[in-house]
């Protein structure tokens, strides 16, 4: 089934004025996204690819490779989620990445020199890496989570990021590499996703029966999978979800959403990665 099919509609309540507006130079960007921010539903759900307009209500989403993924907002602000320094053959700049280390394939040592924002996820018990960006059109904030040992080291306090990006009224949300379900602390200063980025691959992160409680706890309208190595994990976490979640599958690696067309039932979309071109 492909997205546009869908009747995408969802009965919620006035968004606060304040977070219906883009910060103002000087006037940092009010978080709407921790209190329940609720609007009237639409049906309208656009396929446009990288680069071309967007509506102003609107992001693109665009799933490029693993755990990295693209959004961009209608002023042309782009964010790049656990960048690894490729994008692909297109010669494109993001205004914002953000990095988690736990793995080699989240993160890379030399950024592009050019980024304006290079948001390292990973921090110490002592020494937390705390990142709440104001871009106007965006903003950027983290929630540390912990890592236990593996490929590249012991466990680690404060060793990943779960990143939100509020923007066009959404908040999105991209889990990085999760190891432990959130605790209420965690779920609390990450408030509420509409859309999340899921890794489910199903060990290298979590198990699935536990990604699948957090997927069920956060509650999210629209849920991205992600850090699947085979279409194996990927059909095991789209079985074990069906009852709780719609599944749309597509063959393209992009998105357009936007807080009035968010889906009434809440829904997993399985995007094809394809990295920039």
């Amino acid at each position: 089934m492909r997205l546009s099919a869908l009747a995408m509609t969802i009965p919620l309540a006035a968004l606060p004025a304040a977070a219906q507006v883009p910060g103002a130079v000087g006037t940092r960007i009010p978080s709407h996204c921790i209190a329940l921010a609720q609007a009237p539903g639409l049906e309208v759900v656009h396929r446009a690819a990288f680069g071309q307009p967007i509506a102003q209500d609107r992001v693109r989403i665009s799933f490029l490779h693993h755990a990295m993924f693209l959004i961009e907002t209608p002023g042309g602000l782009t964010a790049v989620t656990d960048y690894t320094g490729m994008l692909g053959s297109a010669d494109h700049v993001p205004t914002v990445v953000t990095m988690n280390n736990s793995h080699s394939t989240h993160w890379t040592a030399n950024p592009d020199p050019r980024i304006p924002h290079v948001l390292e996820g990973w921090g110490t018990a002592d020494d937390p890496q705390n990142h709440d960006l104001d871009l106007g059109e965006m903003r950027v904030r983290n929630v540390h989570t912990d890592t236990r040992g593996g490929w590249e080291g012991g466990g680690r306090r404060n060793g990943n990021s779960v990143f939100v990006f509020e923007a066009a009224g959404l908040c999105i949300g991209h889990l990085g590499h999760l190891h432990h379900e959130p605790d209420e602390a965690q779920y609390a200063a990450l408030g509420r996703l509409d859309v999340v980025m899921v890794p489910v691959d199903g060990g290298y992160t979590m198990g699935l029966p536990e990604m699948m409680r957090v997927i069920s706890r956060l509650k999210s309208s629209v849920v991205l999978p992600m850090h699947w190595f085979s279409g194996t994990a990927l059909e095991l976490f789209l079985q074990g979800m069906k009852d709780e979640f719609d599944v749309v599958r597509l063959d393209q690696n992009h998105i357009e959403l936007g807080l009035r067309d968010l889906p009434g039932r809440p829904t997993i979309i399985a995007l094809q990665p394809q990295m920039l071109r």
